[in-house]
């Protein structure tokens, strides 16, 4: 690890304080004993960040976590093995062509939000914890995915979720890591199935439509029967729907309009004259 600025400083401040001692001075042993000390404070005094704890061997056995901040180790005999991140690291991760439990194969991305909670486990239990978690949660996913349908993995992302992480976690506790969340990115289908999804989607879209139709002119036929029920016995109101029908034929200036006679004798004498002296004016009776 690069020594800190400030040991550094410390270090060229001994170092120049032996020289002017050896040179203005001239006493070797005050200079002897500067350069030591600045060897010492070299090998000897170490600082580690806020997120990072240092795993300190001493002569080959595990002694303790030292840091964050300043601390000492003893020179040749202390060994710092490994500085472990205590931050939320976040590990992507995928299967690629997988079956699924009906037999349909498929590329999933997810990621893996994990950190460390055990130090010492981590770098004693393991030689590489972060190559080691990588592989158990690509392989709890492809677990995962064997044992679910394709419609789950698509719809229920969240239930599969939770159980890649409960699964990953009883694998990683062990090691002294802790899985804070796993998330599903994307899931890719082959283009076939892509295709034949879409239609049976469009299909039914389809059926829907058909059926809302079906419904919506069953009440509209409710209706007019309904409505009819107040010409039966009514011949003025009949001859007076059928003549207002007439008109607003009219009104799209059609040049020829064909009346049945029944209609027209339906109407009476009145009705007829009234048609007479309208059509004219638009086509043809």
């Amino acid at each position: 690890m690069v020594l800190h600025p400030l040991i550094v400083s410390i270090v060229l401040a001994l170092l120049a304080s032996a020289g002017l001692a050896g040179a203005v001075l001239r006493d070797p042993v005050v200079a002897s004993v500067l350069v030591a000390l600045a060897v010492l404070v070299a090998l000897s005094v170490r600082v580690g960040k806020q997120w990072q704890k240092a795993v300190v061997l001493r002569l080959g056995k595990f002694h303790g976590l030292k840091g964050p901040g300043m601390f000492f180790v003893l020179p040749l005999f202390d060994t710092i093995t490994m500085w472990v991140d205590l931050r939320t690291v976040a590990t992507p991760f995928n299967a690629e062509q997988t079956l699924t439990k009906d037999t349909v194969p498929m590329d999933v991305d997810a990621v893996l939000f994990w950190r460390v909670v055990d130090p010492a486990k981590a770098a004693l239990e393991l030689e590489y914890y972060r190559d080691a978690i990588f592989w158990a949660a690509q392989t709890a996913l492809r677990e995962v995915i064997g044992k679910t349908d394709l419609a789950e993995m698509l719809s229920g992302r969240d239930k599969v979720d939770d159980l890649l992480r409960g699964i990953i976690d009883g694998r990683t506790e062990p090691w002294g890591i802790q899985v804070v969340a796993v998330e599903i990115r994307d899931v890719k289908i082959p283009q076939g199935l892509q295709d034949a999804m879409s239609m049976q989607a469009q299909a039914d879209k389809e059926g829907q439509a058909r059926i809302i139709l079906a419904h919506s002119e069953q009440k509209i036929a409710e209706m007019f029967a309904e409505s009819s029920q107040s010409y039966v016995n009514n011949p003025t109101a009949l001859h007076l729907r059928a003549m207002n029908v007439l008109l607003e034929g009219m009104r799209h200036n059609a040049t020829v309009v064909v009346v049945p006679s029944s209609v027209v004798d339906m109407m009476g004498n009145s009705g007829a004259e009234l048609l007479r002296k309208v059509v004219p004016n638009k086509g043809t009776l």
